[in-house]
């Protein structure tokens, strides 16, 4: 990614977040990329290329915790409805009037907020992996068990040990084995090595290691853990635990009764292989949740299928913009 089209803004919060910001060409809208655990903008390269190149407009930050953007240690300041409101100042900054918001993993708990709270300035929304994140007044512990059931087996072990104090110390002691696991050539390690509650610290601890995917090549690899270590990983866990430590279930109400379903046209990717963002769960929710159009594909690939299917993951997006009224 162009390093001289990356740009920088002082939210309302007095926070710097760091985006990389492409102008469109006429006629065409803006897309909003907004990347999850553990990355950065960068992760959306296979994204930006493809879809600069069709003339669309791109904003892409580095989000809260990473990159070039602040990372405050407290979690308070990575509650989801306040990191929505930074990228609504970021696309003020740019004076976009309206967006189309995709995000990936914890991206798409951002886009869900976006779809929640300011469901106007966006012509739609798409959720890669995870889907729609739906406001609950359920504490995290209740919505652990209740999932466990749903399953029939431990999906979200691994966020106690990223809300753990240490866990980022630990973490960032045995980057290669932590980014083995999260990168791992075989999906169905995550059922077994991160899912599971101490399965993850354990294999942290453990400094174990496997095969990393064979779908991205291993400079882009180590460019990617690197920019990580670089941040350090206090930033990003506080995500976890907003999310473990209950810390945005009091903002979760001030959602307006309207907008706890999504009206506006929806693309769904769900992987198959993504032991831990269960599809069936993701279209379930999206059948529930979304009111407006609804469009689902489905990818064969593990968690990271803007990169395992990228080719396949721009086309299928792209078509489903173009299929969009503005």
């Amino acid at each position: 990614m162009d390093a001289t089209l990356y740009k920088s803004v002082l939210t309302r919060r007095s926070l710097k977040y760091n985006y990389y910001f492409s102008t469109p060409t006429a006629g065409k809208p803006v897309l909003l990329f907004v990347h999850g655990f553990p990355s950065t903008s960068y992760n959306w390269r296979y994204q930006v290329t493809f879809f600069k190149d069709q003339g669309y407009g791109l904003i892409v930050p580095d989000m809260l915790g990473y990159g070039g953007t602040d990372k405050p240690a407290d979690p308070a300041n990575y509650i989801l409805s306040l990191i929505a409101q930074d990228l609504l100042d970021i696309l003020d900054a740019e004076k976009i009037e309206k967006s189309i918001a995709i995000g990936h993993d914890w991206g798409s708990g951002v886009v869900s907020r976006l779809a929640n709270y300011y469901p106007d300035r966006f012509v739609a929304f798409a959720f890669l992996a995870l889907g729609y994140y739906p406001p609950s007044s359920m504490k995290f512990a209740d919505s652990y068990t209740q999932t466990f059931e749903i399953a029939g087996r431990d999906l979200f072990g691994y966020r106690y040990f990223f809300a753990e104090e240490g866990a980022p110390e630990l973490i960032e002691k045995n980057i290669d084995s932590f980014y083995s696991l999260i990168l791992a050539d075989d999906p169905k390690l995550w059922m077994t090595h991160l899912a599971p509650s101490g399965a993850c610290k354990a294999w942290v601890k453990g400094n174990m290691k496997t095969k990393y995917v064979s779908y991205l090549p291993e400079n882009e690899i180590e460019k990617q853990k690197n920019e990580l270590l670089k941040g350090g990983l206090t930033g990003p866990v506080n995500y976890y635990k907003t999310n473990v430590f209950d810390l945005d279930l009091e903002d979760l109400k001030a959602i307006a009764p309207e907008n706890l379903m999504i009206h506006k046209p929806v693309f769904l990717g769900t992987a198959l292989q993504d032991y831990v963002s269960l599809a069936p769960l993701q279209k379930a929710v999206a059948a529930q949740s979304v009111k407006g159009p609804l469009t689902i594909k489905e990818f064969d690939t593990g968690h990271w299928i803007i990169w395992e299917e990228k080719d396949k993951m721009n086309e299928e997006l792209l078509a489903w913009i173009q299929g969009l009224t503005f």
